[in-house]
């Protein structure tokens, strides 16, 4: 933000069960109703689609046709959803189908992708609200560092045709259009950029075995088949997927970072064995609440009627099996190779939680990196959009139960 413009002050979110959209994301949201209402999200709808898309036909690895199975269901009987958000999933569930066609036809043009060494990547673990964004943004910040951008994230592997990264660039900032004109105070909570870090979230969303649509959509049944599976095969699939990026754009140590890996130590630790792991913690109040309302806003873009005492309600569990995770299996983390950062330590020592996490990785942490990282902060100052305020109340809950349910880690972690 320019020196001396005044930053919007903080907002209170009162249309969380009945949105009110801008009148520019009207017609956005007309056309996408209409488009929504000739569409069938079943999986042979999508795959088809995909296909004509793209000539292609090799899906690789079958598996993830039973997990599609579950998801559109899922889908068509729990989400709830308006026309708007058929539209949206089904372009969303397109999208996922094109990138595995194009990543198993890149493969087989360059079968080398398979022996490119993904070699000790750093990854951060930890819910949103809890520093992981603004840590990982610094980490992607370093020149000698590799990040996923959201351009990239959506649109891995480009088209034949497109000789560069221009046209997929464009493509993400039509969609973050779409995003902004809707929900104009998302920003407040998580900004979103062509090139902003993104979570590799994103990529495992192509093998359809991911937390990513749990944040979207209402579906319990899948999320319940998700959690019941062995994520090792998704996983080798992400890795994959990294190791062809790699291959296109160079970089030769990754930043990572996901909220989902906290229940998934075990799996992460035997995909990525060199790798330095980053666990952020914060008081799971503050967490839940802010993560909650976060999601229960977003909800708006594709459910006919949201429900934020609904959402409230899921993502308390949902965040108690996360930190459930954490707490479980975090001495699976060797800890010569991770370290845990407390969002009060971090923002109290910036530098200091830094130069521990660039120590224990071996990476330099000198002038250059030190820089860069002003430099980002400087273009990118918190809170440059202005604040939300934030109340268990709005997505009904309240702190007592809140904490009560995760005490276990807040024994550990916090206390």
């Amino acid at each position: 933000m320019t020196a001396g413009v005044e930053r919007p002050g903080p907002i209170t979110l009162t249309d969380l069960a009945n949105p009110v959209y801008p009148e520019a994301a009207l017609p956005m949201r007309e056309a996408l109703a209409a488009y929504g209402a000739t569409l069938d999200l079943a999986p042979e709808c999508l795959l088809r689609a995909a296909t004509e898309r793209t000539s292609l036909d090799d899906f690789g690895d079958n598996a993830f046709r039973a997990r599609l199975d579950v998801l559109c269901a899922s889908l068509r009987e729990e989400a709830g959803l308006s026309d708007v958000g058929v539209a949206v999933v089904f372009e969303q569930l397109v999208g996922n189908l094109v990138n595995r066609l194009r990543l198993e036809a890149l493969v087989a043009a360059h079968p080398e992708i398979e022996q490119v060494e993904i070699a000790r990547p750093i990854i951060i673990c930890g819910l949103p609200r809890t520093g992981t964004t603004h840590l990982h943004n610094l980490l992607a910040a370093d020149p000698n560092l590799r990040y996923l951008p959201y351009w990239e994230s959506l649109e891995p592997f480009s088209p034949p045709g497109e000789a560069d990264e221009q046209p997929r660039r464009d493509r993400c900032a039509a969609g973050l259009d779409l995003v902004n004109t809707t929900m104009p105070e998302f920003k407040r909570m998580h900004d979103m950029t062509v090139d902003h870090a993104h979570e590799e979230i994103q990529l495992l969303a192509n093998d359809i075995s991911t937390m990513l649509f749990e944040t979207t959509y209402h579906l319990p049944t899948f999320a319940a088949f998700y959690k019941a599976h062995d994520q090792a095969p998704s996983y080798a699939h992400l890795k994959r997927q990294l190791q062809a990026l790699q291959f296109l754009r160079g970089g030769t140590r990754w930043v990572l970072k996901s909220p989902q890996h906290l229940e998934q130590f075990p799996t992460l630790y035997a995909t990525f064995p060199d790798a330095t792991f980053v666990v952020t913690h914060r008081d799971p109040v503050e967490v839940t609440r802010s993560m909650a309302t976060m999601i229960a806003y977003a909800s708006r873009m594709a459910t006919a009627r949201p429900d934020p005492h609904a959402i409230g309600r899921y993502w308390l569990e949902r965040a108690g099996d996360l930190f459930d995770g954490c707490l479980r299996d975090r001495d699976v983390l060797p800890a010569d190779q991770s370290i845990d950062v407390r969002f009060s330590d971090f923002m109290a020592d910036e530098h200091g939680t830094l130069a521990a996490i660039y120590e224990l990785a071996g990476q330099p942490f000198d002038a250059e990196v030190r820089t860069a990282m002003a430099e980002f902060i400087a273009e990118h100052p918190r809170g440059r959009y202005g604040e939300v305020r934030y109340d268990l109340a709005d997505v009904g809950l309240n702190a007592d139960e809140v904490a009560d349910r995760l005490r276990p880690y807040r024994e550990r972690f916090i206390d």
